[in-house]
């Protein structure tokens, strides 16, 4: 989720102040009279929507967006309230305790899953049958969480990666940048080539597994009902064990498992490094950090599935205007608005017409052209492949559990069956 909101801004929170002490469960309204009010009821009154850390970078086009609904909803009135990114996880958290949620809040998957196990959210879905006829099917499904009936939140605004290759690095070790690995396997053998013939200088492996590479070999992250998670499979320490052999032979940095490493984008940017994955700009950054790389970086889709970066608006059920709540988290959300947002920062619209936008669909025939066509198209078939339900803590105990494994301090099961032990048991407080 970080890479998403480091499109807008600088800081990184996580969600870890909403795992649920201290809110209460939904309101008397059942989903179902709040949705039908939604569905028939008129677009009159007051309705509010709070923003996260858009002021004041943002401030002239979210202003614009509310114009625009006013223009075309005269009886309405916006409250626009923008909330700092710092402690924004604990701001929602107080005012969902405190039943002061605003109408239409803007609220990534993981801040919106511990709301919707309280039944604080509308059901989108129920209140706006054309939600998954308009939207992207990933963005959709980052509001339907495991073991909750519903859709939880409109999609907003989307990423997600992209390889990047250093064609120069490439060439000059006797590989083929119109060849790129497109498996784990093929990625393997590439860097064995270029670890033997630039005397293991320059490494094309660069980064140590994580929840991500087991989801992309097929194995079930968790259980059907959201309640524990399950990959501790054959499967998934066959993956470690790749691993653990190509960090034996030296196809990865020997500092890649500590918590000193400087990350494979670093190793890329300095020319150490031939492969980083990185968001569908990371070009145009790398023009101003390091300009005689960037014309030599090729982009290509990210390997499998690509893993989606979401970021949406929500509604409480507690909402007093639930036809406003509806109509407003709409039109912030329809194709005009969020091409007009992707067209001032790095972002991706979630609407399905936004297809036929040339400025998403048609390179300029530059490689960070390239890069953002690519990204946009591979936006059909992403999906989030870490679980919103892995908090900072869990993600401390995968790194540490996989790390042993590569090193070969513990064999790969025994990490992986120590890791999904100590992952369900923080689930579960």
């Amino acid at each position: 989720m970080r890479r998403i909101r480091a499109a807008l801004t600088a800081t990184a929170v996580t969600a870890a102040a909403l795992t649920g002490c201290g809110l209460g469960s939904g309101d008397s309204k059942s989903s179902d009279s709040v949705a039908s009010a939604a569905a028939t009821g008129e677009v009159k009154g007051k309705v509010s929507l709070q923003t996260w850390a858009l002021k004041p970078k943002f401030t002239d086009y979210v202003q614009g967006v509310i114009d625009g609904f006013r223009k075309k909803y005269p009886g309405v009135e916006v409250e626009w309230l923008d909330q700092p990114g710092e402690g924004y996880s604990d701001k929602v958290l107080s005012q969902a305790a405190a039943g002061t949620l605003p109408d239409v809040v803007n609220l990534p998957p993981d801040f919106a899953l511990p709301l919707a196990r309280k039944g604080l959210l509308l059901d989108a879905a129920k209140a706006d049958p054309k939600l998954a006829d308009e939207y992207v099917a990933g963005g959709v499904d980052a509001y339907r969480f495991a073991g909750q009936d519903g859709t939880y939140g409109y999609p907003w605004y989307l990423n997600t990666d992209v390889n990047y290759w250093s064609s120069e690095l490439l060439t000059t070790y006797g590989l083929d940048p119109k060849k790129l690995p497109a498996t784990l396997d093929d990625l393997i053998a590439q860097a064995r080539v270029m670890k033997e013939r630039s005397g293991g200088r320059t490494y094309l492996m660069s980064r140590k597994p994580g929840i991500g590479d087991l989801y992309n070999a097929g194995v079930r992250i968790m259980a059907d009902d959201g309640r524990s998670f399950t990959f501790n499979t054959p499967e998934a320490a066959a993956l470690l064990d790749k691993y653990r052999d190509a960090f034996k032979e030296g196809l990865l940095p020997k500092d890649v498992l500590t918590n000193t490493y400087a990350g494979n984008s670093k190793l890329f940017n300095s020319g150490t490094a031939a492969w980083t994955t990185a968001g569908a700009n990371y070009i145009t950054g790398l023009a101003t950090d390091n300009p005689t790389l960037a014309p030599k970086v090729v982009p290509s889709p990210a390997m499998n599935i690509p893993p989606l970066y979401v970021q949406g608006v929500s509604i409480p059920k507690s909402t007093k205007n639930p036809a406003a709540a509806v109509a407003l988290a709409r039109w912030v959300t329809n194709a005009e608005n969020q091409a007009a947002l992707s067209h001032l920062t790095s972002v991706f619209p979630s609407t399905k017409a936004s297809a036929d936008d040339p400025f998403f669909s048609r390179s300029d025939g530059t490689n960070a052209g390239d890069a953002k066509v690519i990204a946009f198209n591979s936006l059909a078939k992403a999906k989030i492949i870490q679980p919103v339900q892995i908090d900072d803590a869990m993600s401390t105990v995968i790194n540490q559990q996989i790390a042993l494994a590569i090193s070969g301090d513990t064999s790969s099961r025994q990490a992986l069956d120590s890791a999904v032990e100590q992952c369900n048991k923080l689930l579960k407080g």
